[in-house]
């Protein structure tokens, strides 16, 4: 993505050498661009047109019209949550009331005049989004950057038949140019537009795109694509239930009961204090059932492709040949019904997003170990999970390990680098040589002292792998060895 100012009066240039466009090809395809003849300019999806000052080519498209509303409304949950009580008893329910009123109409009418004030549209093979009053910026994000355009619903937007896209780029800081909010059908429409230009055509609609509307909860259609596996909501539930925060949630509320109990001095917003400390704590698992609702997994030619959610339904996209790392967690309380989950580490996509819902990283929330196994074929053909045999590090690690030596463990395969690590969580993480960056061989001071060393198979934008303790001849070996096969890999791939 670069920055550029905004070029008031003009329209989108003109390529050299070759005649002005005269508008889309018949059937609206978009014919390959070629350097040095006229740059292809594909019809636009239906929306609310912004005509350009110059006249050539497409007209810039604005918003969805219910866009400032959507953007009112979740100022107006931002307003209430600000206020809080103490202002609420302060001034009265009456001065309150107007308070809130007063400042969800400015925010509306900020997020009108911003609406008016952003547009897109797609020039050659640029997409151009257009936002500002008084500073004017212009984003021109080029497609052959795009790694994929994520279609999200949040509730409110599944309540007015709207969606928003989500533009990754290869190399990106974050999300690019969220386009919040278009209708479904526009939204369907320029997600394909878009990753045709970018050279990923063919792909299918996101699911639950075809329909004005989709009620919240409703069991959307099946991902496109060969279905690999769907996760039982029962299970789901179940999982979170087995989890820390769940177990510890009834001495929560006792501690809290003996406490208004015997302590008279307790007050209203003392014990309201608590139960949002303890709602706190509780927010992860419910925020991973939430997101991970009606997961399903399906494979699309070169791509996985994933649909997940309750009141905020996710689309995602996720190209296999840019699969860093496969890990595999089993989490203690799981493991008596031997569930475990399975996450990926994809190059391309925003590491560093603050909402960590907006990586594809999900690829099994709950499954069991023949599943996990046939999911991990899939994503690296030729790896079974459940036939990876790991080398435990030499009987002098249990001092740098008391209890955790025998969950320690590395191996070379045919095609990946596997280790293991955890002891109350276990977890197996499996790196093609491929996707090595480079490779480092670390050494603690009490590993000094007792011959050993880790090392560390790193992976473009990812933790990658890590052989604890080792022993130093073998960490060595290990270390040229890693390196020679990632050399060879990227050679004959």
């Amino acid at each position: 993505m670069t920055d550029r100012p905004a070029e008031p009066g003009t329209g989108p240039p003109r390529p050299p050498g070759g005649a002005p466009p005269t508008g889309p090809p018949p059937g609206g395809a978009a014919p390959p661009y070629t350097p040095g003849g006229a740059a292809p300019y594909p019809a636009a999806p239906p929306g609310v047109p912004w005509p350009a000052a110059g006249g050539d080519g497409e007209p810039r498209q604005r918003l969805h019209p219910l866009s400032p509303l959507l953007h009112g409304a979740k100022s107006l949950v931002v307003v209430i949550a600000g206020l809080s009580w103490s202002t609420l008893s302060r001034v009265g329910f009456g001065w309150f009331a107007a308070m809130v009123v007063v400042l969800a109409l400015g925010a509306t009418v900020l997020s009108v005049i911003s609406w008016y004030n952003t547009g897109y549209h797609v020039v050659g093979r640029e997409l151009r989004v257009y936002e500002g009053l008084l500073w004017r910026r212009t984003r021109a994000i080029p497609l052959e950057r795009l790694q994929a355009v994520e279609v999200v619903r949040p509730l409110l937007a599944q309540l007015t038949g709207l969606a928003e896209l989500r533009l990754e780029v290869v190399g990106g800081g974050k999300t690019e140019a969220p386009l919040a909010y278009l209708g479904v059908t526009d939204a369907a429409r320029l997600r394909e537009r878009l990753l045709a230009l970018a050279g990923r055509a063919s792909q299918p609609p996101a699911p639950g795109l075809t329909a004005p509307s989709t009620a919240p909860g409703a069991v959307p259609p099946a991902a496109p694509g060969r279905p690999l596996h769907a996760v039982r909501n029962q299970s789901l539930l179940v999982s979170q239930l087995l989890t820390p925060q769940a177990f510890l949630l009834p001495f929560g509320l006792a501690f809290v009961v003996v406490q208004f109990v015997t302590a008279g001095s307790w007050s209203f917003v003392a014990v309201a204090s608590t139960l949002t400390a303890m709602a706190g704590v509780l927010l992860q698992p419910i925020r991973r059932v939430l997101d991970d609702w009606n997961f399903r997994l399906a494979r699309d030619g070169g791509t996985l492709r994933v649909h997940n959610g309750l009141l905020e339904t996710r689309a995602q996209t996720v190209p296999l040949d840019r699969v860093q790392t496969v890990r595999a967690t089993w989490p203690l309380l799981w493991r008596m019904k031997g569930w475990l989950r399975l996450r990926l580490e994809v190059a391309g996509y925003s590491v560093a997003e603050a909402d960590d819902r907006n990586r594809p990283d999900r690829l099994l929330p709950v499954g069991d170990l023949p599943t996990a196994t046939m999911i991990v074929t899939e994503v690296l053909p030729g790896v079974r999970l459940d036939a990876l045999a790991l080398s435990p590090p030499p009987p002098r690690a249990r001092w740098v390990h008391p209890l955790g030596r025998g969950a320690l463990g590395a191996g070379l395969f045919e095609r990946v680098f596997a280790t293991r690590s955890g002891l109350l969580t276990r977890q197996v993480a499996i790196v093609p040589y491929a996707r090595i960056q480079s490779v480092r061989v670390v050494q603690g001071p009490a590993q000094r002292r007792l011959g050993l060393a880790t090392v560390h198979a790193d992976t473009a934008g990812g933790s990658g792998a890590a052989a604890h303790d080792r022993d130093l001849a073998e960490a060595w070996g290990l270390a040229a060895e890693l390196t020679a096969r990632a050399h060879a890999a990227r050679r004959s791939g």
